[in-house]
């Protein structure tokens, strides 16, 4: 069976201790995690030791990064390299979000770039992809993301992408409280996994996790997950909050 992962974005939110105590208590309350399961908690840079060090000792439980950089090293002030990351023990980065892309400009040459050092650094990228309101309006949300991927991961060999886990963000149900129905999750991830298949064939893209990203709440995770293609979610606001977010694990399938 494919990974089946709840992610926590933090965003840029929450103090040192306000982490801390948010960790501590997500791993108090009960939730088990299957073998080909995975809770991931993207946190801030400043508190990946901590975060790491809180998890030490949990079973499929990872911090990752919200960004890296493309490059390896050098004169980049205030960018943070894989390098850097592996030296603290992060194995997974969050690459291309919305935001990034909106606010930072970041485009898909660029995206391919870090998928790239990612790999070459042994890490995960949870690769995001999404549309914007009116690009959903206009009704060509499916060549849009179309491009997304075939710029930033179809350079990729086989082997390479099943290392890459995907996130589809429609854009426009992000921080809105606005989400896709579970069957709009389902259609646009069911045709995400029909290019996979063009480019790679059924076998390499069934192995692809590919999760929602978009206003995902304990209320609905369970629907958005239980879709045949929808392999968990990329979570924001509700991972914020401890009960939420162990509905939101306790949801995979």
């Amino acid at each position: 069976m494919r990974k089946q992962i709840a992610a926590a974005n933090w965003k840029m939110n929450l103090t040192l201790e306000q982490g801390e105590k948010l960790l501590d208590d997500i791993i108090a309350k009960p939730h088990e995690l299957a073998e080909h399961q995975q809770a991931v908690f993207a946190v801030p840079f400043p508190y990946l030791t901590m975060a790491q060090q809180k998890i030490a000792s949990k079973q499929n439980v990872y911090i990752a990064a919200q960004n890296c950089s493309n490059k390896k090293s050098g004169a980049y002030t205030g960018e943070t390299s894989l390098e850097m990351l592996q030296s603290l023990g992060i194995s997974v980065v969050v690459i291309g979000h919305s935001e990034r892309r909106e606010y930072f400009n970041e485009n898909n040459q660029l995206l391919a770039e870090k998928v790239n050092i990612c790999l070459e650094y042994n890490a995960t990228p949870i690769f995001c992809c999404g549309e914007a309101l009116n690009i959903r309006e206009a009704g060509t949300q499916n060549a849009y993301v179309e491009k997304q991927l075939e710029e930033s991961l179809f350079h990729l060999s086989a082997e390479q992408l099943q290392k890459v886990v995907i996130a589809y963000e429609p854009i426009w149900a992000i921080g809105t409280g606005k989400t896709a129905s579970s069957g709009q999750a389902q259609e646009m991830h069911a045709h995400l996994r029909s290019m996979l298949a063009g480019k790679y064939g059924n076998d390499v893209a069934n192995n692809i996790t590919i999760l929602y990203g978009g206003s995902v709440k304990g209320s609905n995770a369970k629907e958005l997950f239980s879709q045949p293609d929808v392999d968990g979610g990329l979570v924001g606001g509700a991972s914020l909050n401890a009960d939420e977010f162990v509905t939101i694990i306790n949801s995979l399938k």
